[in-house]
């Protein structure tokens, strides 16, 4: 053997021994330790993804939609996808398709190291559709999720809306978030491991106890109303009474909340059933009158004997309604043509100091817990500071009798109605019967906060309440075949009301009618207010017509059966009472 060839087979057998080497080495890694480097390398390359849940939806108590979560299609390119070559030619075909600019997307198209420029969100599935069979490299359509009021302006102060960060604002979208928002899951892309399933993040849907058709009658009614009547606004309010759900809670002017950027005041937004205070007027004498009779001070039969057609405090006289003399009459009198001198009369045999603590069990200087956000309770510790004083002119309590000078929110004053209907009881209003996703339903239970009356003077106001529509003011309530108990109401509107820094009253009022049927089984308690109308003075011909159609709809809807049978012969109609 050569030297050459001596070296050659030297060089060769080091090839070989260094391939056999490798080769080893390969097989060690790849086979005997292959899963376990397979598992680092995965470790290693795996993304991270933030997972958010849908949002849950609001249905109607029939499981109309007021709000869902819907799917949002968008269209958005991967310029680093995209050849320099066809970069003209994605942004003219995109263009053609959306209403989009192609200089835009040749912009977008041209960003560099960039793999995310969205074109435009909100595409049809036709246009969806038109894109795909493009096949265009670097162009695609994703999904979002979109919060979505099917109804428009429909109970839009109930649910609130879902602002831009995703964030609930007012009423049920605030109250809820927590529940109704879905969770936030991280995970990593390419893993054998499920960590969880869409029940897991979702958020939870609610069931309201409002109707959907009482919800559009009242806000139909009320809408004709405030223009029939020239008001400026107004609320409609129903509830059942024995367990305070919320059949209806209805505002004029609403807004849409798929649309609540476009808004300027802020204040369109609020529940000005909960958020706003007034002075209820005349519809308060039936609280003032069942603490008296309560406290069995006075009963219906009580005489009073108005010789003046005011009562006067020191300086101070307070007067009927245009200064009207009444003479002698009874308590239900006093209800039937909201005298003003015999609810003070009534007050003054019951004394401040009781008063005050009927006040107080009626819950109108606390909230009353209802599950919507931005609720106030009345102020009252100048009333408070009033008692303390006892000075026996000062007209506060005489005012509060009949209803002025005491600021509560229209649910307040409904819920004590409430407590006239079902026979003494303050309960706690509320708006979800149920909270539901796909492991739990969670049922709302119906909450008695207090007793603030016996049950006997409940169906004595009752029986007052009715001699009210059938011999007073509130004659426009009268259904055919059914008792209604209600009152009327008229009152003035505060300067501070209006953002004026003065004291005393403004020439607007607030009209009220607040009542319910039937009177001595009641299905439903229902408050209308109507905000200054100025075409008619008084709620006996504003507020009562409203309350007597929308009263009149949900008997026939709920199918309630008649008190009593109306007969009419040939020649005259009359009712028979039975």
């Amino acid at each position: 053997m050569n030297v050459k060839n001596w070296r050659i087979n030297l060089i060769l057998f080091f090839i070989i021994a260094a391939g056999g080497i490798v080769l080893s080495r390969l097989f060690n890694l790849q086979i005997k330790q292959g899963n376990y480097y397979r598992a680092i390398a995965r470790g290693q390359a795996m993304s991270i993804i933030d997972i958010q849940g849908d949002r849950g939806s609001i249905y109607f108590a029939n499981g109309e939609p007021l709000a869902l979560t819907e799917k949002e299609a968008r269209v958005f390119i991967s310029p680093d996808e995209i050849s320099p070559n066809n970069k003209e030619k994605v942004a003219q075909e995109l263009a053609s398709l959306l209403n989009f600019p192609e200089k835009d997307i040749l912009e977008k198209a041209n960003i560099p190291n960039s793999k995310y420029q969205v074109i435009q969100t909100g595409i049809s599935d036709e246009q969806i559709k038109n894109i795909t069979d493009l096949g265009l490299k670097g162009v695609y359509i994703e999904y979002q999720p979109k919060r979505s009021y099917p109804n428009n302006e429909l109970a839009s102060q109930v649910s609130g809306y879902l602002n831009k960060d995703g964030v609930g604002q007012y009423g049920l979208e605030y109250y809820y978030d927590d529940q109704l928002k879905g969770k936030s899951a991280i995970i990593k892309d390419n893993s054998p491991f499920k960590f969880f399933s869409n029940d897991d993040i979702n958020g939870s849907s609610l069931y309201l106890t409002i109707d959907y058709n009482i919800q559009y009658m009242a806000e139909k009614l009320l809408d004709e109303g405030i223009e029939k009547y020239q008001a400026e606004g107004g609320q409609i309010i129903v509830m059942e009474p024995n367990t305070g759900a919320v059949i209806a809670m209805a505002q004029s002017p609403r807004y849409d909340p798929n649309n609540y950027q476009k808004e300027k005041d802020y204040s369109i937004f609020q529940n000005e059933a909960i958020e706003k205070i007034f002075e209820p007027g005349s519809i308060f004498k039936a609280i003032t009158m069942s603490a008296a009779i309560n406290e069995k001070v006075v009963t219906p039969e009580t005489i009073y004997d108005d010789k003046t057609g005011y009562r006067a405090y020191g300086a101070y006289k307070i007067s009927n309604y245009n200064e009207r003399i009444w003479g002698k009459i009874t308590m239900t009198n006093a209800l039937e043509h909201s005298v003003n001198t015999g609810l003070m009369f009534a007050e003054e045999q019951l004394g401040h100091q009781k008063f005050y603590n009927y006040l107080e069990s009626f819950g109108f200087f606390e909230k009353t817990g209802i599950d919507l956000s931005g609720e106030v309770a009345s102020p009252n510790l100048q009333i408070k500071q009033v008692l303390e004083k006892n000075n026996p002119n000062n007209t506060t309590f005489p005012n509060i009798s009949f209803g002025q000078g005491i600021g509560i929110t229209p649910l307040h004053i409904t819920t004590a109605y409430c407590a006239i209907a079902n026979g003494g009881n303050l309960v706690k209003p509320y708006v979800v019967k149920e909270i539901k996703n796909e492991n739990k339903i969670e049922e709302v239970k119906p909450s008695i906060i207090r007793r603030v009356m016996n049950i006997e003077t409940s169906n004595t106001l009752k029986t007052m309440l009715i001699s009210v529509i059938e011999n007073g003011y509130g004659r426009l309530a009268k259904i055919p075949g059914y008792y209604i108990a209600g009152k009327t109401g008229t009152s003035q509107v505060p300067w501070t009301s209006l953002g004026e820094n003065k004291s005393g009253y403004s020439p607007k009022t607030w009209q009220t009618f607040l009542g319910f049927a039937p009177a001595y089984n009641p299905k439903f308690v229902i408050l209308v207010k109507l905000d200054n109308p100025v075409a008619v003075k008084t709620s006996e011909y504003s507020a009562t017509p409203i309350f007597h159609d929308l009263a009149k709809y949900i008997l026939d809807y709920w199918q309630i059966p008649p008190d009593y049978i109306v007969e009419t012969s040939s020649s005259t109609n009359s009712l028979d009472k039975k």
